[in-house]
């Protein structure tokens, strides 16, 4: 598994990350607020805080949802063309 370059993710917004996440197979399970709850058929969960469609991410954040939640390497960001 390779390192994750998040400086090269730094302008990611909701809206691309969403739209990832359903290229992916993952689809919206609930809204609780701002948060969006996604699931994918193979029970990884993401949540998503939406406030603004064209608000970006921490790095902090973004590593929890990328590597955490959706379980993703630099490959499959690659493929998703985030980076």
């Amino acid at each position: 598994m390779s390192k994750i370059d998040y400086s090269r993710l730094r302008s990611l917004t909701v809206r691309e990350l969403i739209s990832s996440l359903e290229k992916e197979g993952f689809k919206l399970e609930r809204v609780k607020g701002a948060h969006h709850q996604y699931r994918h058929p193979d029970g990884r969960r993401v949540t998503v805080s939406y406030h603004k469609g064209s608000d970006t991410f921490t790095p902090k954040t973004l590593r929890s949802m990328i590597e955490k939640q959706a379980k993703w390497t630099e490959d499959d960001l690659e493929r998703l063309k985030l980076i």
